[in-house]
This record gives C-alpha cells, structure tokens and sequence, in this order.
C-alpha cells in the first residue's frame, strides 16, 4: 500500500468533532480533550505566539451578555433594587 491515491480513499472516521465550549471540530474523540480551546481543562488554550486565535476569542468577540453591562452599574456604584435619588433642577428664567 502507498501514502498516495489509494490510500486516501480509505479515510473515512474523524478522529475530531463539535467541541461544547468553543463550538470548533477540535474535539478528539479518544483524548476526550479539545485542540482548539483545551476543553475540559479549567483554562482556554492560548500561546503567545498565536496572536490572531487570541483576538478571534478573546472578551468582546461574543454577546458579553453580562459584561457590558458592568461600566453603567459601576457607575453607579452597583446598586440594586433602589430609586435613584431625583436630580434638582436650576430655575428657568
């Protein structure tokens, strides 16, 4: 058997599938670990010398559900549940 023509018609099993956590198919099926996000260690895979992969998913790519909200309430000093106190107004004259 040769690595050429004949021996590519034989590739049919992916060793790879869908990831839960990043979404890519990096999963490996036998490791049981993702080749994209490290899935399921604690941590996202990252190295600095890929530095395109880091803005791709980095925080901000995606809905920040939670996190955009977090400057306004800041702000505010996180308060929950009150009235604000209603703002004076200068006399028109």
């Amino acid at each position: 058997m040769t690595k050429g023509t004949p021996s590519f018609g034989k590739r049919h099993s992916h060793t790879h599938t869908l990831c839960r956590r990043c979404g890519e198919r990096a999963f490996h099926k036998q490791k049981k670990t993702c080749a994209s996000c490290g899935f399921p260690d604690a941590k996202m895979r990252h190295f600095n010398w890929a530095h395109k992969t880091s803005r791709r998913r980095g925080l901000g790519t995606g809905r920040m559900k939670y996190m955009k909200n977090i400057p306004r309430r800041a702000k505010n000093g996180f308060r929950a549940g009150t009235t604000p106190t209603p703002r004076v107004r200068g006399d028109k004259k």
